[in-house]
């Protein structure tokens, strides 16, 4: 299988993003900074990561198949893998969301979804024991709005996991890059893509519903003249050449995750469970009607006095946009209604909703706002996987 240099990268991100917009405050979000390798886990440079994964890396065991080990860890977030445990996600085979799934859970069974609903509709239905959601990304910020989704349901976030993200251009074989008149992928994709694919000449693009989608359709309709935007797995897993890698403008490109578990399963309550010496974090959401400003300032009050640290602190107005509803929450406590919010604020912090001061943090903040929600207590992972 043939593969192109890598383009150069002109002006490489930050590993943090913080992104603003008149409906959406970022205040703090953190993304995780090493890149964990076979050996241990390492911080990985912005400038090296248009070097991940070329495309001769072996391929990752799909379905189960092959040894259960991605990067050298046998586990996860101090989960042993699990043979046959079923992850629903969105995309085809060979989706991002798919890689992410066997990093997390080594030898888990990957159900494909049309739509992210429907991965989440495949756990409330017992078709899926958990279903993963990327929900922010150093592009994006949290613009992946599965965090609106997660809301109106009654799921909990089990465990998290952040992937490096390296866009490959990739062809039927044979074909070579003069021969390519346009290039087909996921939205998100050709915009994060649009200076190198400029850099090739390559102007006509056109979305379709996923990456791994895009591959699918070019492999079944033997497209001469077209290439898709995907990643390096994918072309192993379709038999693609990679016309180029590292496409993505900014080469630190990384995409958080996360897994979900209906409440009464037995993903759920085995996840509650960590060694002691596990770090954890929480993730909440507190929900007011009154400014905005109030409830916010009662959050970092009530997390500063306790020593206790914040990693995500994402403020919405949604009465500032226009023509929009304001969020819906569904709320567990009140034998789930579904409540809607112009003031919300999704909370991640350091430490577990069984520690005292966290307790009393968490209570503090209930005085003041009208709704709070744990979305899920689970075990931190710091580091940013790749797909080799």
């Amino acid at each position: 299988m043939a593969s192109a240099p890598s383009l150069k990268i002109p002006n490489p991100s930050s590993p943090a993003v913080c992104a603003t917009g008149r409906d959406r405050l970022h205040l703090l979000v953190t993304i995780p900074s090493t890149v964990a390798s076979p050996t241990s886990p390492r911080r990985r440079s912005p400038s090296l990561a248009v070097a991940f994964a070329a495309a001769s890396a072996s391929a990752a065991s799909i379905n189960g198949s092959g040894v259960p080990k991605i990067n050298g860890h046998p586990r996860i977030n101090g989960f042993e893998p699990v043979a046959g445990l079923r992850v629903a996600f969105q995309g085809a085979p060979g989706a991002y969301s798919e890689f992410a799934a066997k990093t997390a859970v080594p030898g888990c069974d990957t159900l494909p979804c049309r739509a992210f609903a429907d991965a989440i509709s495949a756990v409330e239905r017992g078709l899926a024991d958990r279903a993963i959601l990327p929900v922010e990304s150093t592009m994006e910020g949290a613009a992946l709005r599965n965090y609106d989704l997660l809301l109106r349901h009654d799921l909990r976030v089990v465990q998290e996991i952040s992937l490096f993200v390296n866009y490959c251009l990739l062809a039927m074989p044979g074909v070579s890059p003069a021969e390519v008149r346009r290039v087909i992928s996921h939205p998100l994709a050709l915009a994060h893509c649009g200076r190198a694919l400029a850099q090739l000449g390559l102007h006509r693009r056109e979305p379709v519903e996923d990456t791994a989608g895009a591959v699918e359709m070019l492999r079944s309709n033997r497209l001469l003249d077209t290439a898709a935007i995907a990643s390096p797995r994918a072309a192993l897993l379709y038999g693609l050449d990679v016309l180029a890698h590292g496409l993505q403008d900014e080469s630190w490109n990384v995409t958080r995750f996360l897994l979900l578990a209906a409440p009464t399963s037995l993903a759920a309550a085995g996840a509650a469970v960590h060694p002691k010496q596990t770090p954890l974090k929480t993730s909440m959401v507190v929900a007011h009607r009154g400014g905005s400003m109030v409830v916010l300032l009662k959050v970092l009050s009530a997390f500063s006095r306790r020593n206790i640290n914040l990693t995500k602190l994402e403020l919405i107005n949604s009465s500032s946009l226009e023509d929009k509803a304001p969020v819906f929450i569904l709320d567990v406590k009140a034998k789930g209604t579904l409540r809607t919010f112009p003031h919300v604020l999704y909370v991640d912090f350091e430490g577990s909703t069984e520690d005292p001061k966290a307790m009393e943090a968490i209570d503090e903040i209930s005085q003041t706002a009208e709704l709070v929600r744990i979305l899920g207590c689970y075990a931190a992972d710091p580091n940013v996987y790749d797909l080799h």
